[in-house]
């Protein structure tokens, strides 16, 4: 069994711990990648608030319904999205707090560069 490599903050807010295996960077790399995109982050942040169908995130992000398909199958893949059935409807959720939190951090950094607010320590 490979060793599980826990990475924590210390203290100081630095990341703490073992370099990370090969397939963590990988996995890690691939849900930066999925959120490369404006839309499919769009998508992200609205299934943060909670969960929506395919017509619900399209009219949201003003894309056509099967692109919307499309980048939602990308996330699902990636791991980043969880789908249920509601009778017909596919409803799609994003998949724990993991992702909800990388979310929050991308956009909290980003609003710190467009608004010129003080990082945090």
């Amino acid at each position: 069994m490979a060793p599980i490599y826990v990475l924590v903050y210390a203290h100081d807010g630095k990341l703490a711990g073992e370099l990370p295996d090969v397939a963590r960077v990988e996995a890690a790399v691939e849900s930066f990648r999925m959120l490369a995109d404006p839309t499919r982050l769009r998508i992200m942040w609205l299934l943060g608030a909670g969960d929506r169908d395919v017509t619900d995130l399209a009219a949201a992000v003003g894309a056509a319904r099967p692109a919307v398909s499309q980048h939602l199958a990308k996330l699902r893949l990636a791991g980043l999205v969880g789908v249920r059935r509601e009778g017909r409807r596919a409803v799609y959720s994003v998949r724990g707090g993991h992702v909800r939190r990388l979310l929050t951090e991308a956009l909290g950094a980003a609003d710190h560069r467009v608004t010129g607010a003080p990082e945090h320590p």
